[in-house]
């Protein structure tokens, strides 16, 4: 789907977002040609996901080399307009699983994310705004897993039990908090 209407028929859940999508929505107004891409160094899309074991316990992350965290997946849309596409694109390239599947193919969250400046492959990034669409994914503990080595330096399984005591990004919390309720619900109502 085109993000622009997937975004435009997207139901904020709180105030944050509702602040976040009219915030999204003028920075694509502002940068029509550009904000699908890196070249707009202001704020560009971004998608990414929490991915999900069969029961809802545990989610696969990332530790991410720039952030030191652990981290979810996502990237940049760099051109593409299927933000769900690009979050299962990013998912699969990050943790090495092939067999990871939408476990709802709705928009789950929308979250205006500041990037600090930081290197990235030798050359300075500076500050700028992810503007961020999320995903809610699922795949087996039994897929193989590898990591990404020019992104993270682990990949694994994560109790969500333990997400506030891993996550080193304070500001992440409530956004994987959110998204983890979220995906517990939909794993729940299944049983």
């Amino acid at each position: 789907m085109n993000y622009r209407k997937e975004l435009e028929c997207y139901r904020p859940k709180n105030e944050q977002e509702e602040t976040d999508k009219e915030t999204i929505l003028l920075y694509i107004k502002t940068f029509p040609d550009t904000i699908l891409t890196r070249s707009n160094v202001f704020a560009h899309i971004t998608s990414s996901s929490m991915i999900f074991n069969e029961t809802g316990d545990k989610v696969l992350m990332a530790y991410h080399n720039i952030f030191h965290s652990w981290s979810w997946t996502g990237g940049h849309a760099d051109g593409q307009e299927d933000m769900l596409e690009v979050a299962l694109r990013e998912a699969r390239e990050e943790t090495g699983a092939e067999r990871i599947t939408p476990l709802s193919r709705e928009l789950a969250a929308v979250d205006v994310l500041p990037v600090w400046g930081h290197i990235k492959h030798g050359k300075y990034v500076s500050a700028h705004q992810h503007l961020n669409f999320s995903y809610l994914l699922q795949a087996s503990q039994e897929e193989k897993l590898r990591i990404k080595e020019d992104e993270n330096s682990q990949v694994g399984w994560i109790s969500v039990d333990r997400i506030r005591e891993l996550v080193s990004e304070p500001d992440m919390v409530p956004v994987y908090e959110k998204l983890i309720r979220a995906g517990r619900e939909i794993i729940g109502g299944r049983g």
